[in-house]
């Protein structure tokens, strides 16, 4: 037998290594996001039908459907689409605009319809359910 065993002395942990590995996750994870501008888009709730029809007099129709876009019942393109807002818009600036999206259509669809118009200069727009929905 050994005379005089010395006790086995614990290794101490070191946190500066992990601490080190830390950090450079941080930096990467940093680096990588993508930090995107995030707009808000305004909306108006149309007002709630009172027999008289006053507040969609007047205003402009833009239905989102599974077969293309219709503005005030007749079928455009999205190309013509900004032309012809911004041609009625040179008459009234102020003119309202409701937009019906199908329920077949996506959030991504009706923002870039929304897109579209905010770029023709429009102004007062509104989303508007189909009944039912």
């Amino acid at each position: 037998m050994l005379a005089n065993p010395q006790p086995r002395r614990r290794s101490l942990i070191s946190l500066t290594p992990l601490i080190d590995v830390v950090f450079i996750l941080l930096v990467f994870f940093m680096l990588a996001s993508n930090f995107l501008e995030w707009r808000s888009i305004n909306l108006n709730a149309p007002a709630e039908s009172t027999g008289r029809g006053s507040s969609i007099e007047g205003s402009i129709l833009v239905e989102i459907r599974a077969d293309g876009l219709r503005l005030s019942g007749l079928p455009i393109s999205i190309e013509d689409l900004s032309g012809k807002i911004s041609d009625h818009l040179k008459t009234s600036p102020d003119r309202g605009i409701f937009v019906k999206p199908a329920p077949s259509i996506t959030l991504q669809e009706t923002v870039s319809i929304l897109d579209v118009l905010t770029a023709a200069g429009a102004s007062n727009i509104s989303l508007i359910k189909a009944p039912g929905q």
